[in-house]
């Protein structure tokens, strides 16, 4: 009888631990400066939101390296037009955070959406915070979102000739009761 309680407490745990666990993505495999069409990492997929309007180019995300800390991080490769980046959770998320950098002033918005594209959660930043001194790195900061059901988010917030890259993203899956 104890070895099938044993049995249960130990199924319990992993049970738990596996609804709980944060799955991180770091990018640190991609190539700095090469724009993409997409980049698909842990079976998340990551690409602009929408096609580009001012042009016929295709939408391309590239990687920027954070120069303090050789991080690598995301973001719209269109120099002539912002277009927000979306990252696509294949079996949903119920909490989402971002890990970005960018131009000091920039605002920054998370933004969350179920998947009937119904926006359920929304985090931002008014600017980006900037460095106390000229020799100080460009320094990080963290969007959170949570909704029972994410299916995808995107980030954000440059104006023309500002950048806004995610370092690092980290979210937790969703739990489905039907599994």
């Amino acid at each position: 009888m104890k070895r099938i309680g044993l049995f249960f407490s130990v199924l319990a745990a992993g049970v738990i631990s596996g609804i709980s666990e944060e799955i991180v993505i770091d990018f640190e495999q991609a190539e700095i400066g090469k724009p993409v069409t997409n980049w698909v990492e842990k079976g998340v997929v990551f690409v602009l939101a929408h096609q580009p309007k001012q042009t016929k180019a295709a939408g391309r995300v590239m990687f920027f390296p954070h120069l303090a800390t050789n991080h690598k991080g995301i973001l719209c490769a269109m120099a002539n037009e912002q277009i927000p980046v979306q990252a696509t959770f294949p079996k949903g998320a119920s909490s989402v955070t971002l890990v970005l950098w960018g131009s000091t002033g920039c605002p920054a918005l998370l933004e969350a959406f179920d998947k009937n594209g119904s926006s359920v959660d929304k985090a931002s930043v008014a600017a980006v915070p900037g460095r106390s001194d000229p020799k100080d790195p460009i320094p990080t900061f963290e969007l959170t979102v949570q909704a029972p059901e994410i299916a995808y988010v995107r980030f954000s917030g440059p104006r023309s000739g500002e950048f806004l890259a995610a370092d690092e993203l980290r979210f937790t899956p969703s739990s489905d009761p039907a599994e």
